[in-house]
């Protein structure tokens, strides 16, 4: 009995290890994984996971995340004495369970991590001009002003979002049907949106949203209700379409968003794109950032500053720091080795795309 279990603890702690070494060297095939995953398998997960979850009402994996910790923390206090003079058992069952939660995790959607970068799918370059930069920021600036001034007649004011999360998630999808790029049109049919059940950690932790890979839904924070919610709730169903890493899925929130028939939609897309590029074009070229900055109506300008007196007060809190340093480490281990500071590159699609 004492060398069958210490043979299982090494299988498993093995197991583990190749796992580990596979997902490694996944990020060297991704053409493989872009054809056979991302447009092979997955579409199937996903719409699966929309039909079999989509139509409850509340977050099953919330519900689903609950449940795991408790029972997590129930299997550690039974466990405390037998973990701390290391027993075979009890650490064959711990690696065990991580083998099968982070092959649930790949299987199930993580592997589109490792997909094609999306610059390399749509043709686009990574390397931008700061004349580019210049002459597409001054098209979404005009852009945001048209788009302002067709919902907010009085320039000073900024846009109200009156209508609901749900409301939105009823009309999200179409965006994604009207792409003209045809790698990103896609029918998401049904939808599987819902606002998190835990949206006040949520906005402890400074997140506007996720996906729970394990149940496919996409989940958003219910406090948010500004510029920012029609292209949140795009953004999440970009990582429910298994554009995985943060930057591409918001490239493809944004252009769903454009593509939108509904203008809240547009105007959320237009002026969240516009701040990623003026953002970068006052790290480049800081005149030109102020000459365009000083054209918006001031209503933009405050409908950016709805957003940020959101969350000015969870901002540079424990909790808040501590969860994106940890989300920060995980982006750079599934191949994101940047972490979250990818703001270029969603300048680069924006720019050349």
């Amino acid at each position: 009995m004492f060398g069958t279990r210490k043979r299982h603890l090494f299988m498993v702690i093995g197991l583990l290890l190749l796992q580990l070494l596979l997902y490694y060297n996944l990020r060297h095939f991704p053409s493989f994984i872009e054809t056979y995953y991302s447009n092979g398998i997955y579409p199937y997960i996903s719409r699966a996971m929309r039909i079999g979850l989509g139509w409850i009402p509340f977050s099953f994996g919330d519900i689903m995340y609950g449940a795991g910790i408790i029972m997590i923390l129930r299997w550690l206090w039974n466990s405390k004495k037998e973990l701390f003079t290391l027993k075979r058992k009890r650490y064959t069952q711990l690696f065990l369970s991580i083998n099968v939660i982070l092959l649930s995790f790949q299987v199930l959607w993580g592997f589109n991590y490792y997909r094609q970068p999306l610059n390399v799918t749509l043709e686009i370059e990574k390397e931008y001009t700061i004349e580019g930069l210049r002459k597409v920021t001054e098209l979404y600036a005009d852009l945001s002003n048209i788009t302002h001034h067709k919902l907010q007649a009085i320039d000073s004011l900024p846009v109200e979002f009156k209508r609901s999360q749900q409301e939105l998630f009823d009309i999200a999808s179409s965006g994604f049907e009207h792409l003209p790029q045809p790698q990103l049109r896609q029918k998401l049919f049904p939808n599987s949106i819902k606002e998190s059940l835990l949206t006040l950690p949520l906005t402890h932790m400074g997140y506007s949203g996720y996906l729970n890979p394990i149940t496919g839904e996409a989940q958003t924070n219910g406090r948010i209700n500004c510029y920012k919610t029609p292209v949140l709730i795009l953004h999440e169903m970009s990582h429910q379409l298994g554009f995985a890493k943060e930057n591409e899925a918001n490239y493809v929130a944004i252009y769903a968003g454009i593509q939108h028939e509904d203008p809240y939609f547009n105007y959320s897309a237009y002026i969240f794109g516009l701040k990623y590029l003026l953002n970068d074009l006052y790290t480049k070229d800081p005149e030109a950032f102020e000459t365009i900055k000083a054209t918006l109506r001031p209503g933009i300008l405050k409908n950016y500053k709805e957003l940020s007196d959101f969350w000015a007060p969870y901002n540079d809190g424990v909790i808040e720091k501590a969860s994106k340093a940890t989300y920060n480490q995980y982006l750079k281990a599934n191949n994101q080795p940047d972490g979250m500071a990818t703001y270029s590159y969603v300048v680069a699609l924006l720019v050349n795309g």
